[in-house]
């Protein structure tokens, strides 16, 4: 089993300048979002060298089992996040439940109950776009509503790159709402998006 909740030991600063993911990739879903995490998993080798950070709405007071769903899918590990917890390359992470959270230097803040009603996924792009850079993205799946489009903007603003999932999308109004924006670089089906993902990390400066 890979799915772990629990803080790492403490890590040196050489451990960790080896372990920082070259990208931090962002994802955001919310209704129809189930699957289309599975076949972006399913489709991503799992030696990027980057971390993956799923947001995605859950009833507050729900016991969300989408870290243990999803970790049939990939064989990197699967961890929910947690307060200053690490963020290690070829990791995936899982926003807790009735949580708003950040990221600060390599780690993650958590702020618990919720505190911005359906909009997590705005709050960790724009934290993922301040903290990383050009080395931040977003990437906005299946969901109503619009949450997604304004943390995509800072990222773009910021010199990260943003994807929306295409017609694919079970519920397209999220990604449709990015789209009309203005502030997509790319509207990818779920299985082309890591090709693109991997000639972007290519082509960073280490």
């Amino acid at each position: 089993m890979k799915v772990k909740n629990n803080k790492l030991g403490k890590l040196s600063a050489v451990d960790m300048g080896v372990l920082h993911p070259k990208l931090i990739v962002g994802i955001g879903g919310s209704a129809g979002a189930l699957n289309a995490y599975k076949a972006f998993l399913d489709a991503l080798p799992f030696n990027t060298g980057m971390a993956f950070v799923i947001i995605s709405h859950m009833n507050p007071t729900a016991h969300s089992q989408l870290a243990e769903i999803l970790s049939r899918h990939t064989k990197m590990t699967i961890m929910i996040a947690s307060e200053a917890l690490p963020i290690l390359t070829n990791y995936v992470y899982v926003i807790p439940p009735d949580s708003d959270l950040f990221i600060e230097n390599y780690i993650f803040k958590v702020i618990s109950p919720r505190s911005v009603g359906h909009k997590q996924i705005d709050v960790f792009f724009v934290s993922l776009a301040e903290a990383m850079g050009v080395r931040a993205i977003g990437i906005v799946l299946s969901g109503y509503d619009g949450d997604g489009t304004e943390g995509c903007k800072h990222i773009r603003e910021n010199g990260g790159k943003t994807f929306a999932q295409d017609m694919s999308a079970e519920v397209n109004s999220m990604p449709l709402s990015a789209q009309a924006s203005g502030c997509i670089d790319f509207v990818l089906p779920l299985d082309k998006i890591p090709d693109k993902l991997k000639s972007l990390a290519d082509a960073l400066k280490t």
